[in-house]
């Protein structure tokens, strides 16, 4: 499911419009180079739509398509949910009125408290909100802004904030902010800006290409993609500015290669989907998105390669 949802988010992510599309089509004409944004948006949907659709196939999706949906039982499994909590809070059992018990009106009122917005769940859509307007309006630091947030919700809400932290999964907070931080590192001493200059003096055109796309995974498998395509794009115009590649073709492929690779759990929605997994063995799922994640790294690169960078024709 989380895959599932990786690769939907990523479909539209390269919309003209969309956070991604933006700053890759922003780098290209900076860069002077040649452009198509609906070429960069289409080869994103239908790369993710494929291969969501080959792991809606593979997973068993096609025997849960065929299954009827029973809306009852689900209604029923909900209700069941809801009386078990209200027993757990008041002690086990109801209370019986008439020869009848007012377990349904408990559950009908459980229900409403924990669907109505109350004053902290206002403020902190507020507050995402207001973290989306200071990062892509006034171009603020994210974690900055996100900490300053949630710094202030806890200050107004002390009780709810101290449950919040203790669901936080933090092993894998750490963990990715350690790969970050050596992703960084590398960034800092030059070692991916050394990749790629080498790739670029590479005497086989098509070769170099595909070697650009796999540095592109490679690296945004541990890191952020839109930090990673920042930095590839500049790397990559001497060689685009050769004529050797369709540079449409290349940026395309770039794009969707550094992005498709996001289910990994060092990247940033791979962390996201591992962070928010309820119900499950974390070491398990965090070793099943690992695996994927090394699937996309090896597979992607030199498929989007063949159908965007080889043809030649975009």
């Amino acid at each position: 499911m989380g895959v599932m949802v990786v690769h939907g988010a990523q479909a539209g992510g390269f919309s003209p419009i969309s956070i991604y599309g933006t700053i890759v089509n922003g780098i290209v004409a900076k860069e002077g180079l040649p452009g198509n944004e609906i070429v960069l948006f289409l080869a994103s949907l239908v790369v993710n739509l494929l291969i969501a659709g080959v792991v809606f196939v593979a997973l068993g999706g096609m025997k849960l398509a065929r299954q009827p949906l029973e809306t009852d039982a689900l209604v029923r499994a909900g209700a069941g949910a809801g009386a078990a909590e209200v027993d757990a809070r008041s002690g086990g059992g109801s209370d019986v009125v008439g020869g009848g018990t007012t377990s349904g009106s408990g559950d009908a009122a459980d229900a409403d408290e924990r669907v109505s917005l109350t004053a902290p769940r206002l403020a902190t859509l507020a507050g995402l909100a207001a973290l989306v307007v200071a990062a892509l309006v006034f171009d603020l630091d994210v974690g900055l802004a996100a900490i300053t947030v949630a710094v202030l919700l806890s200050i107004v809400w002390p009780e709810q904030s101290k449950q919040a932290i203790t669901q936080i999964t933090w092993p894998t907070v750490l963990l990715i902010c350690g790969i970050l931080t050596y992703v960084a590192v590398l960034q800092t001493m030059g070692t991916i800006k050394w990749a790629g200059d080498s790739v670029a003096g590479v005497g086989a055109p098509l070769l170099a290409a595909l070697l650009i796309c796999y540095i592109g995974a490679i690296v945004s498998a541990f890191a952020s993609s839109v930090g990673i395509m920042g930095a590839l794009i500049p790397l990559a115009v001497p060689f685009l500015l050769r004529g050797d590649v369709s540079a449409v073709g290349l940026i395309a492929a770039l794009a969707v290669s550094a992005t498709v690779v996001d289910v990994s759990p060092f990247s940033t929605n791979g962390a996201l989907v591992l962070a928010g997994a309820q119900d499950v063995d974390r070491d398990k799922f965090f070793k099943q998105l690992m695996v994927y994640g090394g699937i996309m790294v090896a597979a992607a690169p030199p498929l989007v390669w063949l159908a965007l960078v080889v043809p030649g024709i975009w």
